[in-house]
């Protein structure tokens, strides 16, 4: 079955159903690795009041990030030997313990699937063209890219361009 490799989407998804298209009648699969990533409750973590997520809310441009999230699933393909991979990516308001984002890589072999899905993690987390916006009791503000993962990219020899 052909599928789409990159969706984005307002509506939540069910990671079995995704795996399930990944995987569905290839006899060549030996490994199936997935990263699901949720809304995280800074407040519930640190303890402050202040810190707490009421929601956050993504945007996007329509288009260019679906074709900047094929040209990372294309460099994956240059990197790592897998056979498919697909990046489900949600946007508009979402709540803490939400769903985001997708990724998941089947291969022959889970090592493969592994760095696969960790690189396209990583590449995700500072290179995609999202906008996040924290809600907290505080008011909202726009969340810039950590430092922390500007460095997990830097392990795969890439640089962060979003600075």
């Amino acid at each position: 079955m052909n599928m789409a490799r990159v969706r984005i989407q307002t509506e939540d998804f069910d990671l079995s159903q995704e795996v399930a298209r990944l995987r569905e009648c290839d006899p060549r699969i030996g490994a199936v690795c997935s990263f699901v990533g949720t809304v995280r409750d800074t407040g519930a973590l640190t303890g402050s009041v202040d810190d707490q997520i009421r929601s956050m809310e993504l945007e996007h441009y329509p288009g260019m990030t679906e074709k900047a999230i094929e040209a990372m699933i294309d460099e994956a393909h240059h990197r790592f030997d897998f056979y498919d991979a697909v990046v489900v990516h949600r946007i508009g308001v979402l709540q803490p313990s939400d769903q985001i984002v997708l990724v998941a890589v089947v291969s022959s072999h889970r090592a493969e699937s592994f760095q696969a899905c960790q690189f396209l993690m990583d590449y995700l987390k500072t290179q995609a063209p999202f906008w996040k916006k924290e809600c907290t009791p505080a008011g909202a503000s726009w969340v810039d890219a950590r430092d922390s993962d500007d460095r997990a990219l830097e392990r795969w020899g890439i640089s962060s361009t979003n600075r």
